[in-house]
């Protein structure tokens, strides 16, 4: 049986680095992948024209504990189409692929006012791009598809099968239920830090690399890598992410801020610090690890606040703490309030004085 082709909205660094690459390392003779470039922005002309040729991802970083500089080829990107210039291409691609992927930004799932127009246009949102586009699917007798969105909103495959309804509900009830409960939208999880951009394609990424895809019936998974992780519950890795990953993130500001924003600027720089690092490895052993305990979580979190840490302390990657500043209010309450209440919630009762205060902006 063939491998799926995929159809594939969005030209961004992330999926270079990431499905993109995965699909070369996995299968790099039987994968497809068209590119479609949603934005219209003439300045990545040059990157859509380049991803066809081949193009190198160079990943830097540390594999347990021991610095690496390696380079990857990528072949998996066969055409590169622009939505306004391409646009018949496109929906007859879309008629036929089996997989339909996106990462279309933080806007891509905005409604526009293009969105009220009765025929496809390439100034709609990503949604109502993708109801047009499978109502033409649907009207030539085609199979149902399959649509992976890999953008970081929870739940992203059932919010933009909502959406899609949503703009698809002056189609025909025959369309809708088709779109409903035949076409298999995927709720997925993607973690990587792809620090910068290679010119005119490619980019540079971290070791760590994950696409965790929630089970469903009929779900094609995308390719067999060791990235790729079919799992029942996307819950726990969430959790993970967001109260150790992330929530690490936000207590280096805290105490960055604390000090009047003196000292480290990029978070490496914190784990080159001993005595702040060695912090913040008590935290998560003291403050975090319980509440995965209690909530029956605790198998592999070892593994992973070791790799965590491996993650926050590459030498190569500068991420900078004034930039994980952003929304820093509402990032504590998202990470740090949320794990407080989560782990009250599963009958862990510990004080947690530094997330507290942490919380409260009186770290010391």
């Amino acid at each position: 049986m063939p491998n799926p082709s995929v159809l594939q909205f969005g030209t961004s660094r992330f999926l270079q680095a990431h499905a993109d690459l995965f699909f070369a390392e996995s299968m790099p003779d039987a994968r497809p992948v068209t590119v479609v470039q949603t934005s219209g922005d003439a300045r990545r002309a040059a990157r859509l024209a380049a991803l066809a040729k081949g193009y190198q991802v160079r990943i830097r970083g540390l594999v347990n504990g021991v610095p690496t500089d390696t380079v990857q080829e990528v072949s998996s990107i066969r055409r590169g189409l622009s939505f306004e210039a391409d646009m018949a291409e496109v929906q007859d691609l879309a008629q036929r692929v089996d997989i339909i992927l996106s990462n279309t930004g933080d806007t891509g799932f905005s409604p526009t006012p293009a969105d009220a127009k009765p025929d496809l246009c390439p100034k709609m949102s990503y949604p109502a791009k993708l109801a047009h586009l499978l109502h033409r699917r649907f009207r030539a007798g085609a199979r149902p598809v399959q649509i992976m969105p890999t953008e970081l909103i929870r739940n992203n495959g059932t919010q933009l099968r909502h959406l899609v309804c949503q703009a698809a509900a002056d189609m025909g009830k025959e369309y809708h239920d088709w779109l409903c409960h035949e076409v298999v939208w995927v709720n997925s999880l993607v973690d990587r830090i792809v620090s910068q951009p290679l010119y005119p394609a490619g980019a540079v990424a971290e070791p760590y690399a994950l696409w965790a895809i929630q089970d469903q019936a009929r779900l094609t998974v995308p390719c067999i890598h060791p990235a790729v992780q079919v799992v029942p519950d996307l819950g726990v890795i969430e959790r993970r992410k967001l109260f150790v990953l992330n929530l690490g993130h936000s207590l280096m500001v805290s105490e960055w801020l604390e000090k009047g924003r003196f000292g480290p600027v990029h978070v490496r720089d914190v784990m080159q610090d001993a005595d702040w690092a060695a912090r913040l490895r008590a935290l998560y052993k003291d403050e975090v690890r319980p509440a995965f305990v209690l909530a029956g979580e605790a198998e592999g979190l070892d593994d992973y606040i070791e790799t965590t840490l491996g993650r926050f302390a590459n030498p190569y990657l500068d991420h900078r703490l004034e930039d994980i500043a952003q929304n820093h209010a509402e990032k504590l309450d998202r990470r740090i309030g949320a794990f407080l209440s989560w782990a009250q919630a599963h009958g862990d009762s510990g004080p947690k004085p530094k997330l507290r205060a942490a919380l409260q902006g009186q770290i010391e």
